[in-house]
C-alpha cells in the first residue's frame, strides 16, 4: 500500500485535444496508485494542473486557478499540488514557477507527464518540492494508464512534436522535434480500442500528423498508416488532427476517399488568406498551394466537412491581407472555422515583429470574420438536402439522430430504436430553421 492509496484527486485541464488526452493519461496514472477521481478541486488531495501556452488566456486562467488554491493548501498542509505540460517546458520556465509558485509541490514538463506517478511517491518521502524539466524525450512516453473521458471517440497519439517552427507557435519549443510512434504501437491500441472496449471514432492526434513516420528507423506514411488502420475488423471510423498543408500529398487524398472506415472530414488549418502573411508565419505554403489541396479533395470527396483554424491580426497584417482571409472564407466555404486573436509568445520570432496589432483592432477584425463565418455555416445547410451521409446513429433526448463525420446532427423522426451507437446511411429529407431531418437506411 502506497501513501495515496484511498485519497481524492483532480485534474484540471487547458488546451488542445493533445492536453485533453494527456489529461486521461493522468487520470490513469492517479488511479494506479489506488486514488479515487472527484470534481472538486478545493477538496481533493491532490490537483494537477494540466496547463497550455498556446495563447496568453490559457496561461492566465491556469495561473489564476492554482492561484485560487493557496488558501486551500494552507488549510491542508497535506493537500499536493501539481503543474504540469507546456507552460513548465517554456525557457525559464523552471526559475520563473519557482519563485511564483513555491507552494505547488511538483512541477513537471511536457516529456515526463508519464513519471507522474514516481514524482508523487518521491515526494510522500521528502516533502520537498519537486521540479523537474527535462528537454527530451527519453525512451517511450506513454506511461500505459489511460481514463478516458469519451465512450464513443477515444483519442490516440501517433506523434509528438513539431518541426515546423512558425513564427506565432510557441509549441515546437514546448513539444520538441517530431517523434513518431511505431506504427505496431498504434495498431495494437486501436484494435484493442475497438474490438475490446467498443469505441465508434478513433482520433489520431499529433501536431502534424502529416508528418508521421518520416523520422522512424523504417520509414512510412500518415497515408500507410491509415490504410494499415483501416484493416482492423469492426464497425468504426478514424478521424485525424492536425493536418499542415505543406505535408499534405495526393497519398492521403486516395486513402480519404478509398477508405470507408476513414471519417470524409479535415480539419486543415490555413491561418490566414494572404500569401503575404503565410510568409511572416514561416508557414512553407501559399494561397495558391493551399486551395490547390481544397480543390483535390472537394473533387475527390464532394461531401467532405472541411474546417479550419485562422489567426486574426498577425503582425503587419493590413486591412487588404484580412479582406484576403474573408475572400478565402466565401470561396472555400468551411463548415467550420476557429479563429483566433493573435498573442504574442514570448521565446518566438513574431513577438518581436514589429508592426503589432492593437487589440481593439483585432477585436473588430475577428469578430466581422465571424459573423461572415456564421453565414457562411447557414448557407451550407442547404448543400445537405437530399443528401445521402453515413452517421453514427444515436438517441439523444429519446430522439434518434445521425451524427456526420463533420459533427452535424440529422434527427430521424418515428425511428423505433433497437440499438444505438452504430453506423447507418441517412438521407436529409428536410431542413427548417437549418434544422435537418432525414430518414434512415440500415446497413
Amino acid at each position: 500500500m502506497n501513501s495515496y492509496e484511498g485519497k481524492s484527486f483532480n485534474v484540471i485541464t487547458y488546451g488542445c485535444q493533445m492536453n485533453v488526452h494527456e489529461s486521461e493519461k493522468i487520470r490513469g496514472i492517479l488511479a494506479s496508485l489506488g486514488m479515487l477521481e472527484i470534481d472538486d478541486a478545493e477538496k481533493a488531495d491532490v490537483v494537477v494542473f494540466n496547463t497550455c501556452c498556446i495563447r496568453e488566456g490559457a496561461e492566465d486562467r491556469a495561473y489564476n486557478n492554482i492561484m485560487a488554491l493557496r488558501n486551500s493548501k494552507k488549510l491542508n498542509p497535506n493537500k499536493v499540488l501539481v503543474m504540469c505540460g507546456c507552460m513548465p517546458q517554456q525557457k525559464n520556465g523552471k526559475y520563473n514557477l519557482k519563485e511564483k509558485l513555491p507552494f505547488v509541490d511538483i512541477i513537471i514538463g511536457t516529456y515526463n507527464i508519464n513519471q507522474l506517478a514516481q514524482y508523487l511517491l518521491m515526494f510522500a518521502v521528502k516533502h520537498k518540492q519537486i521540479i523537474e524539466i527535462v528537454n527530451r524525450a527519453t525512451g517511450n512516453m506513454d506511461s500505459g494508464y489511460c481514463i478516458r473521458d469519451d465512450k464513443i471517440n477515444a483519442y490516440v497519439n501517433i506523434i509528438y512534436g513539431c518541426n515546423k517552427f512558425c513564427t506565432y507557435c510557441i509549441v515546437p519549443y514546448v513539444r520538441g522535434r517530431e517523434i513518431s510512434r511505431p506504427m505496431a504501437d498504434i495498431y495494437n491500441e486501436v484494435k484493442n480500442l475497438v474490438q475490446n472496449e467498443g469505441y465508434k471514432y478513433i482520433t489520431l492526434l499529433g501536431q502534424n500528423v502529416n508528418s508521421y513516420g518520416k523520422d522512424l528507423k523504417e520509414q512510412t506514411t500518415f497515408a500507410e498508416l491509415l490504410t494499415e488502420l483501416c484493416q482492423i475488423e469492426g464497425d468504426f471510423k478514424i478521424k485525424f488532427m492536425t493536418s499542415h498543408p505543406m505535408d499534405f500529398g495526393d497519398d492521403l487524398i486516395k486513402v480519404m476517399k478509398k477508405e470507408n472506415k476513414v471519417a470524409k472530414a479535415l480539419h486543415l488549418p490555413v491561418q490566414s488568406g494572404s500569401s503575404r502573411i503565410l510568409a511572416k508565419m514561416n508557414r512553407h505554403y501559399d494561397i495558391k498551394h493551399y486551395m490547390s489541396i481544397i480543390k483535390k479533395v472537394k473533387h475527390a470527396i464532394p461531401n467532405i466537412s472541411l474546417s479550419t483554424d485562422i489567426i486574426v491580426g498577425f503582425p503587419g497584417e493590413t486591412e487588404k491581407d484580412f479582406n484576403k482571409t474573408l475572400k478565402l472564407l466565401k470561396k472555400v466555404k468551411y463548415d467550420q472555422v476557429f479563429a483566433f486573436m493573435y498573442s504574442k509568445r514570448t521565446g518566438t520570432p513574431a513577438a518581436e515583429f514589429e508592426e503589432q496589432i492593437d487589440e481593439k483592432e483585432k477585436n473588430l477584425r475577428v469578430n466581422k470574420l465571424l459573423r461572415l463565418q456564421k453565414i457562411i455555416q447557414k448557407e451550407q445547410t442547404k448543400k445537405f438536402f437530399k443528401k445521402t451521409f453515413d452517421c453514427l446513429i444515436q438517441q439523444i433526448n429519446g430522439v434518434a439522430v445521425g451524427i456526420t463525420d463533420g459533427g452535424k446532427e440529422i434527427y430521424i423522426p418515428n425511428y423505433k430504436f433497437v440499438n444505438q451507437n452504430y453506423f447507418a446511411k441517412v438521407k436529409v429529407e428536410e431542413i427548417r430553421n437549418h434544422k435537418l431531418s432525414g430518414v434512415i437506411n440500415e446497413r
